[in-house]
């Protein structure tokens, strides 16, 4: 028991890596889904932002290098190319297991209203766990390309993937993994805002209407526009 609360604390101390799933080719948007700009800053530029607030340092996962360059951030290309965000979330445990980190924060690039204090919570509830997403009103009940995976969990994401099984829903139905409930969910915001997924023009204008209205809906100020 004491070897474990000492392993908590000693976790508690080190910043998760922090990984932008920045795929996706955006065909509905019209362009690179990471590089499609709401309020002023491309998606991708946004999750890095939200994302450096808790985590060091922030890694872009995609294998597109014009969205690095363009963002001027560093890249790590995913290990299995074209195997979906489930490949991205295997990418960034195998970076963070590499520099010692004891997981990675994840967060995908078209969710651009997910605010810091909902990226603090879940690592408040990290150590010791290996998945902690937060509950949603979405199809699955948690959303997870925002949450936390430490790197105990690589070997069941690297099995799904090695037996074919690419989809969340399938790979979650696997892990049980801890939840960050609605109602604190809710106490930072509405989670059908918090969670807003920018797929098509009519995504990305209520983002930017939500916005312009004084914020993401948590409460935050949302990310300013570029100079």
């Amino acid at each position: 028991m004491h070897g474990q609360r000492s392993r908590d604390s000693q976790e508690s101390l080190i910043r998760p890596l922090g990984a932008v799933l920045a795929g996706g080719a955006g065909s509905r948007l019209g362009g690179r889904k990471a590089l499609v700009e709401v309020g002023g800053v491309p998606l991708a530029e946004r999750a890095v932002r939200t994302l450096s607030t808790v985590a060091d340092p922030v890694v872009l996962v995609t294998d597109d290098e014009l969205v690095a360059r363009t963002l001027g951030r560093p890249r790590i290309p995913d290990l299995r190319n074209g195997a979906g965000p489930l490949a991205g979330v295997e990418t960034a445990l195998s970076a963070a297991e590499e520099e010692g980190r004891p997981g990675a924060l994840i967060l995908a690039c078209d969710m651009p209203l997910v605010p810091s204090a909902l990226l603090k919570l879940l690592l408040e509830q990290a150590p010791g766990r290996e998945v902690v997403l937060p509950e949603s009103p979405g199809p699955l009940g948690v959303e997870p390309l925002c949450g936390y995976y430490s790197v105990q969990a690589r070997r069941a994401v690297e099995e799904a993937l090695e037996a074919g099984r690419r989809s969340m829903h399938a790979f979650l139905a696997r892990l049980s993994p801890d939840q960050l409930t609605g109602v604190r969910v809710a106490g930072i915001g509405p989670p059908e805002r918090v969670f807003l997924n920018v797929n098509t023009p009519g995504d990305r204008e209520r983002a930017e209407a939500l916005l312009s209205s004084g914020g993401n809906g948590s409460g935050e100020a949302g990310i300013s526009r570029r100079p």
